[in-house]
This record gives structure tokens, C-alpha cells and sequence, in this order.
């Protein structure tokens, strides 16, 4: 997935949207979300260390039950819902809309937005990644061979260690991915953050910057989060709802 989007200015003449999607925005589509009260973490600690880069790169059990959830998980499988529609809608309607997404599940851009217009702070689970030579291969090609009997694929090209292309715990966000969000954030007129805690950082820290630098920062999430205080708008009500009556009230 692409790590670069157009350069805001392409826009200057129309207010431009960014929107920082979280897993509340995936729910629908049903993929659970982890911070939740019914969250992954809070239902299975033990779950967090399939996804924490040490215990993965240091533990073959951990990598056998971590290939097991991604082929067994619904990830992979998931469809775009109302609220990712509504995202591609609007930026089909000529209204310039940058999506800074915390999800790896690729359904953004399979409800239409462009690649060059999401920005995949956390990676993608569309991929697998070698950790020793960088290769990149698609996860539904890894999972195939871990159908097939790896437990543990390899490398094919260097015998590395693979992992989904995603951030795991313990690992750093690109910082030209992150670099880009920062301008985006620096620059939309509105910014709203949906299906998001806000509480996993540096992608929750783009809302505050976004409000510091003038944009009208609308909150969609069913519980509170840390920048509540500084939001225009609070919305509490189901996200497949809300956010594409929001978002047509924010079409010219």
C-alpha cells in the first residue's frame, strides 16, 4: 500500500478533510476491535504477544499461532461497511479527503480510496514482509503455504523470518508514513477521528495537532478518549450511523 499521498495544496481552492480512522470504524465489518470493553486485549492479554515483536521473532510457538490467527482471522476476510463506504463517497464527490488509518485491514482502499490517499500508519496485513531481507510477497500467497503444512513459512528468497507487514508492538512507525500524516494534519481544515481510543500513540497525537493548527476536530467514538476537551464536535452514536450522516454534512 502506498506510503505517500498527493501534497494538500493540490487542494488549496476546498476545505480538505482528514479522517484518522481506528478499529471502531472495522467493527461493522466484523473485525474486533482491541481496546473496546469487549476488545481482543481486554478478553485475551495473551493475544498481544502474537502481535509484539519480540516474543515473534524470539518464539516459534508465537509465529505458529500467529500465522494460525491471520489465516483464520476475519481480517482478511472482511468487506468494506457503511462508514468506509461513505469515506470514499465523499472523496468521490470532488472533496479533498486524506485517510490516516491505525488499520492494517486494507478496507479503505476496497471501498474505493485511492492508495495514494490513505496513509497505513500501522502497516498492512495484505502483505507478508521477510524481517532479514525486506522482501515483500502477498500475505494470501504466505497463508497458502501455511494451509499447505508450514507452520512457519520462510523466506523464500533468504530463509528470514516472515511477518505481516504491520507494526507490531515494539517496532517503530515508518517515519515517512508518519511524516506524511504530521503534514496532513497540519494542514486539513477538519479532522475527524473515528473508531479510535486515541490513546495509542503518535497517531493519537495527530488530532491535537490538528486542533493546534486550526482544524475543527470532530470525535466519533462510543467512549471517551484523551482529546475529547479539545473537540468541536463529540459524536457517541454507532459509527455505521453517524459517520455517513457526518460526512454528508460535510459535502458542499
Amino acid at each position: 500500500m502506498s506510503s505517500t499521498v498527493d501534497s494538500p495544496g493540490d487542494a488549496a481552492r476546498q476545505p480538505l478533510i482528514a479522517l484518522l480512522s481506528g478499529a471502531g470504524i472495522s467493527t461493522d465489518s466484523g473485525i474486533p476491535d482491541y481496546r473496546g470493553p469487549n476488545g481482543v486485549w481486554r478478553r485475551d492479554p495473551e493475544a498481544e504477544k502474537l502481535v509484539t515483536y519480540d516474543h515473534y521473532m524470539t518464539d516459534p510457538e508465537i509465529r505458529r499461532r500467529s500465522w494460525l490467527m491471520r489465516r483464520d482471522g476475519p481480517a482478511l476476510k472482511a468487506r468494506p461497511n457503511a462508514a468506509h463506504e461513505a469515506v470514499a463517497r465523499l472523496a468521490r464527490s470532488g472533496v479533498p479527503v486524506r485517510v490516516l488509518t491505525q488499520n492494517v485491514d486494507g478496507l479503505h482502499q476496497l471501498a474505493g480510496m485511492p492508495d495514494r490517499k490513505v496513509l497505513e500508519l500501522h502497516g498492512t496485513a495484505r502483505t507478508a514482509l521477510c524481517t532479514q531481507c525486506g522482501a515483500r510477497t502477498p500475505m494470501a500467497d504466505a497463508l497458502a503455504r501455511v494451509t499447505a503444512g508450514e507452520p512457519d513459512p520462510k523466506c523464500l528468497d533468504c530463509g528470514g523470518i516472515m511477518k505481516s507487514a504491520t507494526v507490531m508492538f515494539g517496532e517503530q512507525l515508518d517515519p515517512e508514513v508518519l511524516g506524511a500524516a504530521v503534514t496532513v494534519a497540519k494542514s486539513c481544515d477538519v479532522f475527524v477521528a473515528v473508531g479510535t481510543s486515541l490513546s495509542v500513540q503518535p497517531a493519537a497525537s495527530l488530532a491535537g495537532l490538528a486542533a493546534e493548527h486550526g482544524a475543527r476536530l470532530i470525535i466519533v467514538n462510543a467512549e471517551p478518549t484523551p482529546y475529547d476537551a479539545l473537540a468541536d464536535e463529540i459524536v457517541r452514536d454507532p459509527i455505521g450511523e453517524a459517520l455517513p450522516r457526518l460526512l454528508a454534512d460535510l459535502h458542499p
